[in-house]
């Protein structure tokens, strides 16, 4: 499992107890947990897709000075 889906799959989770819980407070901590863990994948989807483009670069300046 990559740690993107992983990240996702706990907001996932969060979320579902968020939902579940009977107290405000629980409620409050888990949705803020789900926050956290949605912020979490978003960062590592932003960091694939800036990989992504500098490989990309790299590939084709390579290339051109073949």
């Amino acid at each position: 499992m990559s740690p993107l889906q992983f990240y996702r799959d706990q907001a996932e989770r969060s979320h579902a107890e968020a939902d579940a819980a009977t107290l405000a407070n629980v409620r409050d901590r888990c949705t803020r947990a789900a926050v956290a863990w949605e912020e979490m994948a978003d960062r590592i989807s932003r960091t694939d897709a800036m990989r992504a483009e500098r490989e990309a670069a790299t590939a084709a300046r390579v290339e051109t000075q073949a």
